[in-house]
């Protein structure tokens, strides 16, 4: 099974203000959980996508190209956090 055209769907404006949005909740909240970090981002994805794209019309499309962007910011947080070592902790 192919998934690849989901990478068609990724808008990187959107991916970018999702990341910024995770990040801030992750770091000015100290009681935000972590494991709602997911959903806030999926939330916010798609009310960004539904917005850029209110003129133009709003369709099945449009709300998941923001699900999976919101979703995929969380990834890219994921995988910056352990390539650039947010947390301090080095490996030995």
């Amino acid at each position: 099974m192919d998934l690849s055209f989901l990478l068609q769907l990724v808008d990187p404006i959107t991916l970018g203000i999702c990341l910024l949005t995770g990040y801030v909740l992750k770091e000015a909240f100290d009681n935000f959980p972590n494991k709602f970090i997911p959903l806030a981002s999926l939330s916010m994805g798609t009310i960004i996508a539904i917005i850029i794209h209110f003129q133009a019309g709003i369709n099945a499309e449009v709300v998941l190209g923001g699900m999976i962007s919101g979703l995929a910011a969380t990834g890219m947080y994921e995988l910056l956090r352990n390539l650039l070592d947010f947390d301090g902790k080095k490996e030995k």
